[in-house]
């Protein structure tokens, strides 16, 4: 039997859709606030511009904070995949050793110099 979730934070994927919709947000509000600063920067209002550039910094660093939350859970998204077997990884497309690659290219290269 499945398991459904009580609310929408009770999985990834709600949690994923949580994340983009705060996102989304963030890019509003950053828009808002870069007219806010250009009118407080017309009106001469420097300490209500300081603010709004505090603002400004802080709406960086929260939106770089989503970005890398949104990464972590699409990267558990994809584990959880894998350890159900919901997804079927091909042969194919898993990643070759850096050390098996790194030794292939460097018998290309003397192939290429004649060695």
């Amino acid at each position: 039997m499945a398991y459904e979730p009580d609310t929408p934070f009770d999985s990834i994927e709600g949690a994923l859709e949580y994340v983009g919709l705060l996102r989304e947000a963030l890019q509003e509000a950053r828009g808002t606030i870069d007219e806010d600063i250009a009118l407080a920067e017309g009106e001469g209002a420097t300490r209500r511009r300081e603010a709004l550039h505090i603002v400004s910094y802080k709406l960086d660093r929260l939106a770089h904070h989503v970005g890398a939350s949104r990464r972590l859970l699409n990267d558990l998204r994809t584990l959880r995949r894998l350890l159900l077997k919901e997804r079927e990884a091909a042969p194919e497309a898993l990643p070759v050793p850096l050390l098996k690659t790194v030794r292939v290219r460097r018998l290309e290269a003397r192939d290429d110099a004649g060695v």
